[in-house]
């Protein structure tokens, strides 16, 4: 209860913050930020080059061990967190007022939970159910009119906002079903060693499809803070766009979500 609470306080705090980024007091829910301040430059920087040794050192090794594995295993894998990914997109349709798209995730997820194993196979694609953007907390408080805040890098997980690390404390305040069964259920298969292991593998399938990427954008810029900060940010502001314009026929068509870079 102590810690649930603690979160709640911190989600406050950081909505206020994101509220009066940037303004003199007044309360201001910013609808079309033009830019995002970097209010914590020298921390971000500095946890930046820590996440980019922890890359070098561990993550981006095991991304290209990853790849070494037979296609049908990295496609499955890829299938299978993308599948419990919806379980946080169903809600965020609904708090968007997306119910078609919601109705429409729904299937997705009960077909390929079931006769797609576990979502390793996406069947329901081939059933006539399309995959669909991914969506989150950060994003449907964007939808509802909450400016990013400052930009943040959050230590291994990277680029976020303000607003964008709220939205990801709503998964830990009920918002994530898979979470919920993982840290309080009784189910001595699904725990929270396995939520852990399923979240590594989507970190590392993550990485694994943006080795070149990555690697490209860094040898093309002056500055990697700044075109990783800026490719975030862009990325995010697009999605919340898509969202307010009610456009729900973008297909999900890349293998993989912000981290599909496009380098031309």
């Amino acid at each position: 209860m102590l810690k649930k609470l603690s979160i709640i306080l911190i989600s406050v705090f950081l909505l206020s913050l994101d509220a009066n980024a940037g303004s003199d007091g007044e309360l201001n829910l910013e609808k079309q930020p033009k830019k995002v301040k970097d209010c914590f430059k020298s921390l971000n920087r500095a946890t930046f080059a820590f996440n980019q040794s922890l890359d070098k050192a561990i993550i981006k090794p095991l991304a290209q061990g990853y790849r070494k594995l037979p296609d049908p295993i990295q496609k499955g894998s890829h299938n299978f967190v993308t599948n419990l990914s919806s379980l946080v997109t169903i809600p965020n349709n609904v708090l968007q007022g997306d119910i078609k798209l919601a109705i429409i995730n729904t299937a997705r997820l009960a077909v390929n939970s079931t006769v797609g194993l576990l979502g390793t196979i996406d069947v329901a694609n081939k059933m006539g159910f399309p995959r669909y953007e991914k969506e989150d907390y950060g994003q449907t408080l964007g939808a509802w009119g909450v400016g990013p805040g400052c930009y943040v890098v959050l230590p291994i997980l990277g680029p976020s906002t303000l607003r964008d690390t709220t939205g990801s404390f709503m998964n830990v305040l009920g918002g994530d079903p898979y979470y919920n069964a993982s840290m309080h259920g009784n189910n001595e298969f699904l725990n929270e060693n396995f939520y852990m292991a399923t979240k590594a593998l989507e970190g590392v399938d993550f990485r694994s499809n943006n080795i070149e990427s990555f690697d490209n954008l860094e040898i093309n810029s002056i500055d990697f803070y700044a075109s990783v900060k800026s490719l975030y940010l862009q990325d995010r502001e697009n999605k919340i766009s898509n969202v307010r314009k009610g456009n729900i026929e973008i297909f999900y068509k890349n293998e993989g979500d912000w981290e599909e870079i496009d380098n031309n």
